[in-house]
């Protein structure tokens, strides 16, 4: 899948730097770069389904990014936080 699109919503942005110390420009280097990305929910509206990025940032951050794909492959971060153990080891760190 390649993301051609990313949509921020402010209260997304802001909690994702707020709550998880990660700002919107770590999350775009990761979403356009290499990510391991699956499907893990559905989403509330049709065609819009729920995904996990797993990625790493230029500086060497690795993320895992929780998002909404909507219409023309148009992300829509709603999340994103440090990789924990089990994802690194998935994502192959």
């Amino acid at each position: 899948m390649v993301i051609e699109w990313i949509l921020w919503l402010p209260e997304y942005e802001e909690k994702i730097a707020v709550k998880h110390g990660v700002d919107k420009e770590e999350v775009e280097e990761a979403l356009y770069g290499e990510t391991v990305i699956r499907r893990i929910g559905r989403g509330r509206q049709a065609g819009e389904d729920l995904y996990l990025a797993l990625a790493q940032t230029f500086e060497g951050r690795y993320l895992s990014i929780f998002f909404l794909l909507k219409k023309g492959n148009v992300a829509m971060p709603i999340s994103a936080r440090d990789m924990d153990r089990r994802e690194r080891r998935y994502y192959g760190n």
